[in-house]
């Protein structure tokens, strides 16, 4: 068994957090407490490949740089430990803190059955009195039990303000299930959502809920529930697994969502960010609504080509709600901590671009952060190609005769583990007065763009061969303004 790490594997995240050895994948039991960020997630500490499931843990005081805890949650008499989220009982309403606060997770137990691949699932607690240092299940286990659903997890729990009580979100197959509780062990079933709709390429799993402010428009100064809800992969769709998300009301009971039922919203139109969900108890002083995501995809997840760890997190991000023409929605911002890595490399501002002609041809960096504001003069297509040597490369791109960003991996490197890996995805960006903007994070194995404010975000894994290390800043059938352009090197958060 591997135990020992030196985060210098090849294709290792330099600033996005990976286990120290084997196989990771969801997020779970995100929460601050005591200055600290909780970082729960799905662990298989036996092999690189995913299997019975454990929560593994890391802990960090700025999002960036992380300190790698003991295996938190072990399988037991209940079954595996699958997602789940925890809390902050601030007012002991559990009984298990003798009336000071503590950690409590809430999260599915999925007890194998003899003869079939199917699990038992079921919800579960189990809590910390020492920072979530050591954990103790409840004797009581489990809490929530229905064995309608063959598919019936990821509980995420939060405190409703408003009617003094505790919250959950539940995936169910093909649903969602709301479930409230004055204590966190005695729950009564409230309402369901999602039968008919949104996108069901997939089992719906990992969910979210919270509340946030409306930005500019006509829906500033109102706030509007947020309902995050990850799709599972389905051979049938050779995209993989998603995260889409619904805009609309709760009233502590029934979630109802105010656009079409047909209408599909999108957290994220790259392939790999999946079952995102939100930190706990953040302070108010603070108050952003913080997620990260497990950047891989269902479809090849297992086949990825690393050797001693295999899985990684996106860059947490701040979540905001925008009025935007097409209506309210989800903005993503990286975090600010972010930048205490960077080393400035380039800066430049007013630079006419032709095509053939390269900026950015002297850097040749594995782990950059890039800023860059294009003004269009003309239909043209104009972004950067990354990892490149030879015929090999990832492109990032704008087309603007069609007002689509992409992100191609086609020719990206080592793309032969799956079918599906090697291709290229469009999403619609509007230009603001004639203008695109992009945001860049590119790690040894993975690109994160954030472009138009915040409005359309793609999270893509690659996985470039040796020497692919070339950039390029290109404009192709036209001249292209840079209003600005900005380059950093990022540190590694490993030392």
């Amino acid at each position: 068994m591997l135990t020992t790490t030196s985060y210098k594997e090849a294709y290792r995240p330099q600033f996005h957090y990976s286990p120290p050895a084997q196989w990771m994948n969801d997020p779970n039991g995100m929460v601050y407490f005591e200055g600290e960020y909780h970082l729960f997630y799905q662990y298989h500490p036996e092999s690189t490949i995913w299997g019975p499931m454990h929560w593994g843990h890391a802990v960090s005081t700025d999002l960036v740089h992380w300190e790698q805890l003991p295996v938190a949650l072990k399988p037991d008499h209940n079954g595996y430990i699958f997602s789940g989220s925890a809390v902050v009982d601030w007012n002991d309403t559990s009984g298990f803190f003798g009336g000071s606060p503590g950690l409590v997770a809430v999260f599915t137990h999925a007890k194998p059955q003899p003869g079939s691949e199917e699990s038992l699932q079921s919800q579960s607690l189990a809590y910390s009195s020492d920072k979530g240092r050591t954990w103790t299940m409840f004797a009581g286990n489990p809490v929530i039990t229905d064995e309608r659903f063959a598919d019936f997890r990821d509980p995420k729990v939060f405190w409703d303000k408003e009617r003094s009580r505790w919250a959950m979100v539940l995936a169910a197959g093909d649903r969602i299930l709301f479930y409230s509780s004055p204590d966190l062990k005695d729950w009564s079933y409230c309402s369901e959502f999602g039968l008919n709709e949104g996108a069901h390429m997939g089992v719906w799993e990992c969910p979210d809920l919270f509340e946030l402010p409306v930005e500019g428009g006509e829906g500033g100064g109102i706030r509007k529930w947020v309902l995050v809800v990850s799709i599972g992969a389905d051979p049938d769709f050779p995209e993989g697994s998603r995260t889409q998300y619904f805009i609309g009301s709760y009233d502590g009971t029934v979630f109802v969502s105010d656009n079409p039922a047909e209408t599909i919203l999108w957290l994220d139109h790259g392939r790999d960010n999946y079952a995102g969900v939100s930190w706990s108890d953040i302070p108010a002083m603070d108050g952003r609504r913080l997620l990260i995501g497990w950047m891989s995809n269902w479809k090849y997840a297992n086949q990825t080509p690393t050797d001693a760890w295999r899985g990684a997190m996106t860059i947490p991000r701040v979540l905001t709600l925008r009025s935007e023409a097409e209506g309210i929605r989800l903005i993503q911002a990286p975090i600010q901590e972010i930048r205490t890595l960077r080393e400035p490399l380039v800066e430049m501002s007013d630079l006419l671009l032709s095509p053939g002609h390269n900026p950015l041809a002297h850097i040749h960096e594995g782990c950059l952060e890039i800023e860059v504001e294009f003004e269009l003069l003309a239909a043209t297509e104009c972004g950067f190609s990354l990892k490149s040597g030879g015929e090999k490369r990832t492109v990032v791109a704008y087309h603007s005769g069609t007002e689509t960003l992409y992100i191609d991996r086609s020719l990206s490197g080592i793309t032969d583990f799956h079918e599906t890996f090697a291709c290229r995805h469009d999403a619609r960006l509007i230009p603001k007065q004639g203008c695109v903007r992009m945001h860049l994070f590119i790690d040894h194995s993975s690109v994160e763009v954030f472009a138009g404010d915040g409005s359309v975000v793609m999270t893509d894994l690659l996985f470039p061969e040796p020497g692919s290390s070339g950039i390029e800043l290109f404009a192709a059938g036209a001249n292209v303004r840079i209003r600005t352009l900005r380059v950093f090197r990022l540190q590694s958060v490993w030392g």
